[in-house]
This record gives structure tokens, C-alpha cells and sequence, in this order.
């Protein structure tokens, strides 16, 4: 009964700050070779980009010891435990090394006074709520973008952080990649002149087929899964595959996520406020058009601009019509970043141009020296090892939470200006649009009960 109680009290929030202890990570007891010398992990959702990107990116740090998994499909769980049973079998070439355990429900979980930190690679409607409860239970957490799906539940997040002293990392792992590190001190150090206008590549969704409701599958926690959305039908095509970890319908469910513009939205963004030092602000204005779905089961946005105006002076300008990156503009030349392995023309899938990693007008801008007394930007190598070093530093990470709601914010509200076709201005500092209830009726959604971040109280 403690423990069902315990529980509970994490959904409501009652697990306040004031009342909870501060928790010394297990990994700094015991001696080198005791278990307890690592950060114990747990891996809260075992979709696709858990197992292709967090685990991956974070079990090869010697530091790092995935110990649970939990998801509300037990397959995956299942498969997850697996999967990472049979990489430390591997790597240490002991069959029993660990036994990973499984849990159905995160919150139990979190219950587990062995597990230092977790990793959240949930849905994106299920990000704000667990990330918010791990903080209150004392866990260290790097949570995929985006940070959230309205702005009043990322400003929650933020400040239950803020709070609890707690590391969390975003999962915008850009600021890790030194091209995109690169590009932002050139232009913060006026190598491209001013500063005056950047152009963000983003591709939109294609619609989707009309379906019919099938049968919940077995070992599926439907209902917990929608969380505080609204009850639909089932269907595979709105949630995930049964099969295999292909890319997920949810993505293209404007009741679970917002589509490309948070999905690539929040890396672009958070990458281009690095550039333009707009880390901790935001627009002044925005305003957008955007083709919706008129049938079928994905209903997120498809082709798009948008354009967003700043007090320093520089206008962004997003599309899918631009190469998936982002361009910086300024009076002496330009400078355009990317991942450099996507297609340069991102709207369409079939082709074959790739784009630079890093490019500028003149070669000579990318070969110039940043010198001692100029702006160096925070030096991350990989986004999950700069996390595990902080946990052990208590340093800020390289994507701390506020500048992540802060990039999360400027995707939100731009999906906002696609639904309402007039030019909106925004208040950053007080977070709302000026003189606009129609558009503030979007800074936040109704959330069904028992679930929500609205019901946490810290």
C-alpha cells in the first residue's frame, strides 16, 4: 500500500522539493569495481529513437550502466531488455553481467533508489509530465526533444528544474556536432558582418490513408498511452508498429505531437539561436501559412513558410523550399550549416544533392581563426557523454532546460501562426501573444485525468 500510494502521489505531484532529500548519485559510492560506481540508468520508452540513438549513444561510456527499461508495450520492453543484455554480454563477455529490469509503468521506476538518472524517448505528448516527476524523484534525465507540446507545460518543466537542482539535458544534439558550433561563433563573431537574416530548412508530412479501428493488442497499455489526450479508436498507423521500429504514426497526429515543426523544429532553432544570441528570448512577431491534411488519418502540417521577426533586427525565415540546415545572412556573406548527410532539397525524398556540412561564400570565412578574447561557445563532444560528465559535475549541461524551452517555443508558437493567418506579436518575457485571446488559447491544452502536468504541484 506505501508503495501504490507512492505512486499516486507522483502522478498529483504531492513529492514536493522542500519535503525530498538530496540524493547523492549511487555512482559515486562503493569502490571502482563495485556496481554502484556507475550512473544506473533507466530507459523510459523503448521506441525507435531509444534504441537506435540514447541507448546506443549512452551504453559505450564506460561511467554509464543501463540497468531498467520500461514501456507501455510489453513487446518492446521485452525486446529492449534484450537488446541491451546482449550488448553488455558482448562487451564484457559475461552472460550474466546484468539482468535489466523491466517495468510497465514508469512511475514504479522512478521508485528505484538504485537508478541515478533516466532517459526519456517517449512520445512527444509524453514528455513535459515524467520528466517533471523524475526531477521531483531525484533523477538526473535527458529528455528527446521536444521539450514539450504547449508553452505552459514547458515553462512547468523549467521551473520544477530550476527547483530541484536536477540535470536535464535536451536531446538537441546539434550543439554537440562542431559544425553547428562552428557556424554560430563565426557569425556571433561577425565574420558574415551583421547579422540580418536566417533562412531554416524544414520539410512538412505527407497525409495518411483513412483507416478503421482495430483491436488494442495484447500487452498494450492503450489508455495510459494516451495519456491526457483525448480517447480515439486504436489504430496501428496512429501509434506505432506492432513489427519492427519504423518511423511512427504519432509523428503525424496533431493530438500527440505537432509535426515537423517541433519533430526537426527544435534542433534548427535551438542551433540558430546559438548564431543569432537569441538563446534566451524569442520573436517579437511571427506569422505563417501552411497546407493541412484534408482527409485521412495523419492530420500534421504539410508545406510551409513562416516567418519570424526579432528585436535585434533579424528576420528567420523557415520552408521546406529551403535545404534542410540553416543559412545565416549578414552584410559581408553568409554562412549555411547541416547535418551534411540529408538531402539538400528536403521536400523531395528521392534526391540525390547532399549538403555540405558547413559552407560560406567565401572559403576564407570558414578558415578564419577565433581568437582568445572573442565569444567561444560551450564545447560539448557528444550530447550523452556532456550529460553523464554533468551528472558527475553538477555543471550545467550544453542543452540545458531553459534554453531548450526557449527553441521548444519558437516552434510552438509558430504552429500557432499556421492555424491563424494574420501576423501575431509575442511577448517573450511574459511568454503570451500581445492582445491576442484567440491565440493564446493555444499556450495550453485541456488535459484528461488522472494524467498532466497540470496536476503536479512541486
Amino acid at each position: 500500500m506505501k508503495r501504490r500510494k507512492f505512486i499516486n502521489n507522483i502522478a498529483l505531484g504531492a513529492v514536493g522539493t522542500l519535503g525530498f532529500p538530496t540524493i547523492v548519485p549511487a555512482h559515486v559510492l562503493g569502490g571502482k569495481d563495485a556496481p554502484s560506481n556507475k550512473i544506473n540508468i533507466g530507459q523510459i520508452g523503448c521506441g525507435r529513437i531509444a534504441r537506435t540513438h540514447d541507448l546506443p549513444s549512452t551504453w559505450r561510456y564506460e561511467k554509464a550502466r543501463i540497468m531498467a527499461v520500461c514501456d507501455l508495450d510489453r513487446n518492446r520492453t521485452e525486446d529492449t531488455k534484450k537488446l541491451v543484455e546482449e550488448y553488455y554480454t558482448k562487451k564484457t563477455g559475461q552472460s550474466n553481467y546484468i539482468d535489466v529490469k523491466m517495468y510497465d509503468d514508469y512511475r514504479e521506476m522512478l521508485l528505484n533508489k538504485d537508478i541515478d538518472a533516466v532517459m526519456i524517448s517517449t512520445p512527444d505528448f509524453w514528455h513535459a509530465q515524467p520528466a517533471m516527476e523524475a526531477a521531483l524523484a531525484g533523477k538526473d534525465i535527458y529528455l528527446q526533444k521536444p521539450t514539450s507540446l504547449t508553452i505552459k507545460e514547458g515553462r512547468q518543466l523549467a521551473e520544477v528544474i530550476k527547483k530541484t537542482g536536477r540535470i536535464l539535458q535536451v536531446g538537441t544534439q546539434q550543439r554537440s556536432s562542431s559544425q553547428f558550433r562552428r557556424a554560430a561563433e563565426l557569425v556571433r563573431n561577425g565574420r558574415i558582418g551583421k547579422l540580418h537574416t536566417v533562412k531554416v530548412g524544414l520539410p512538412g508530412d505527407p497525409s495518411g490513408p483513412v483507416v478503421q479501428a482495430m483491436p488494442v493488442p495484447k500487452g498494450f497499455n492503450y489508455e495510459m498511452w494516451l495519456g491526457s489526450t483525448p480517447y480515439i479508436p486504436y489504430t496501428e498507423l496512429s501509434v506505432h508498429p506492432q513489427v519492427g521500429y519504423d518511423r511512427p504514426g504519432w509523428l503525424r497526429m496533431e493530438q500527440f505531437g505537432a509535426g515537423m515543426i517541433t519533430g526537426w523544429g527544435q534542433h534548427h532553432y535551438d542551433s540558430a539561436a546559438w548564431g543569432m544570441d537569441t538563446e534566451l528570448t524569442g520573436p517579437i512577431s511571427v506569422e505563417a501559412v501552411a497546407e493541412f491534411p484534408k482527409s485521412g488519418v495523419w492530420d500534421v502540417h504539410g508545406d510551409f513558410m513562416a516567418k519570424a521577426e526579432y528585436a535585434n533586427g533579424i528576420t528567420m525565415y523557415t520552408s521546406g523550399g529551403f535545404p534542410n540546415g540553416i543559412r545565416y545572412e549578414g552584410t559581408e556573406g553568409w554562412i549555411f550549416v547541416s547535418r551534411g548527410d540529408y538531402s539538400a532539397t528536403p521536400s523531395d525524398p528521392t534526391s540525390k544533392v547532399r549538403a555540405k556540412a558547413i559552407d560560406a561564400s567565401n572559403p576564407a570565412i570558414l578558415e578564419s581563426v577565433i581568437g582568445e578574447k572573442e565569444i567561444h561557445l560551450y564545447h560539448s563532444d557528444e550530447q550523452h557523454g556532456n550529460w553523464l560528465d554533468c551528472i558527475e559535475s553538477r555543471k550545467e549541461p550544453i542543452s540545458p532546460i531553459e534554453i531548450g524551452h526557449r527553441a521548444c517555443t519558437v516552434c510552438l508558437i509558430t504552429h500557432v501562426a499556421m492555424k491563424i493567418p494574420r501576423k501575431l506579436n509575442w511577448d517573450a518575457k511574459k511568454e503570451q501573444f500581445i492582445n491576442d485571446a484567440e491565440a493564446n488559447r493555444y499556450l495550453s491544452r485541456t488535459q484528461k485525468a488522472p494524467y498532466g502536468t497540470d496536476r503536479i504541484k512541486f
